[in-house]
């Protein structure tokens, strides 16, 4: 897709984020971005609203400027809002989101074409109690499989923005060493959940699964806890060549 292209879909999604009675975001909560192959992404630029957001509200960004502060000192607060600007292609474009960097990091190191991030009520209900993401760390049904992977990646809570970037890359780089493959979901303590999609519809599919998934666990922890699918059970659903081929309709699919 040319840019142009890729920014319409990313305003879909980016809508669908923020459909009121969803409870995935209110306000200028949660953000969103997408790949467009040439080295340069769209993100959601920082105080807009995803429920009535327009092509408008996104920023055009340099992904290598953006990857290359990774690797330099820690930035202040001063020092990132320059980082920022710096890394736009357009720098007639608003301010670019403070998660810019978290949405370089998952197109680079996990290949994803199109990023969601939400603040989930059902989520954060969990992400937000005592037990954080732990009752997200098995598995529960096969669809939550199927949409969302057999395994999250998980972050603590970390200060949002730069420190939080940094955090998401060392454990990306964990994640693909031992699963050999890239997460679909990322959940970060007292903060919210990340999808990421190989198609808009991919990533909007997983943050509705997540928010199905959260709030079974949700319902199960008072009535005697959760049951989690035994490891055999989950690898036969990860293997299955009917889930499989239903796997690769919905991360195909497009709006």
């Amino acid at each position: 897709m040319k840019r142009e292209e890729v920014l319409e879909t990313l305003v879909w999604l980016s809508q669908e984020l923020g459909v009121e009675d969803r409870n995935l975001v209110i306000l200028g909560e949660g953000n969103t971005s997408a790949d467009n192959g040439d080295g340069t992404f769209w993100v959601k630029a920082s105080g807009y609203e995803l429920s009535s957001i327009d092509k408008e509200g996104f920023s055009l960004i340099d992904i290598g400027t953006t990857l290359a502060y990774l690797e330099g000192p820690p930035l202040d607060d001063q020092a990132v809002s320059e980082a920022l600007r710096a890394s736009q292609v357009e720098p007639s474009h608003p301010k670019p989101s403070v998660e810019t960097f978290l949405h370089a990091l998952c197109i680079k190191e996990c290949g994803a074409k199109f990023i969601a991030h939400s603040h989930a009520v059902s989520v954060n209900q969990i992400l937000c109690s005592t037990l954080g993401a732990e009752p997200f760390l098995g598995n529960i049904c096969p669809d939550q499989i199927v949409v969302c992977g057999s395994a999250p990646a998980v972050v603590p809570y970390i200060d949002p923005g730069f420190h939080l970037a940094v955090a998401v890359r060392d454990e990306l780089r964990r994640y693909m060493d031992v699963h050999g493959n890239p997460p679909k979901v990322l959940f970060m303590v007292n903060h919210g959940v990340v999808s990421l999609g190989k198609t808009a519809k991919e990533a909007l599919n997983i943050q509705l699964m997540t928010d199905k998934w959260a709030k079974i666990l949700v319902g199960a922890l008072p009535i005697g806890g959760i049951q989690y699918m035994d490891e055999a059970d989950v690898l036969r659903i990860s293997s299955r060549l009917d889930e499989k081929y239903r796997q690769a309709l919905l991360e195909k699919q497009e709006h």
